[in-house]
């Protein structure tokens, strides 16, 4: 189940492999998830040091946050991959020139799981050529629509 997508990353990049990690949390951030209080528009993800980060997702606290803690909104969370996924991730973002970035967040099993892309980035003539096939893919539906009736 999603708790939050992130579309911006769809109209700016192109997409091309996906990866899934947990993310370490605090219990106030996991509560404030779960409560759909969390925003990925501007995050990102980075590998630093053979651990990967998610950087710049805003999560806002609750109202009934504990009250000895004060919270952080935009902080940088460890994500959890294996080894071996970390080192083919840091091959290709160094040598190949791409960028991680994050999808969304959801639900697996019960736990907050994170998913991002290995993202190359669009040029502006790649963004206007997609809002022109998303533009006539609508045209068409449309007149489907208006045929049946």
């Amino acid at each position: 189940m999603t708790i939050v997508d992130n579309k911006k990353a769809f109209h700016d990049y192109f997409i091309e492999e996906r990866y899934e990690a947990g993310i370490v949390l605090q219990g106030w951030e996991a509560k404030s998830i779960r409560a759909g209080r969390v925003q990925l528009k501007e995050a990102y993800v980075i590998v630093n040091n053979g651990e990967v980060f998610l950087f710049g997702a805003h999560i806002s606290p609750l109202l009934a946050a504990s009250t000895h803690i004060t919270p952080e909104t935009v902080r940088t969370r460890k994500l959890l991959l294996h080894a071996a996924e970390i080192k083919k991730l840091i091959g290709k973002v160094e040598r190949a020139g791409y960028t991680l970035v994050p999808l969304n967040l959801h639900y697996l099993k019960g736990r907050i799981k994170c998913e991002f892309g290995l993202a190359k980035g669009k040029k502006q003539h790649d963004k206007r050529e997609t809002e022109k096939q998303r533009d006539s893919q609508r045209e068409v539906q449309a007149a489907m629509k208006q045929h049946r009736r």
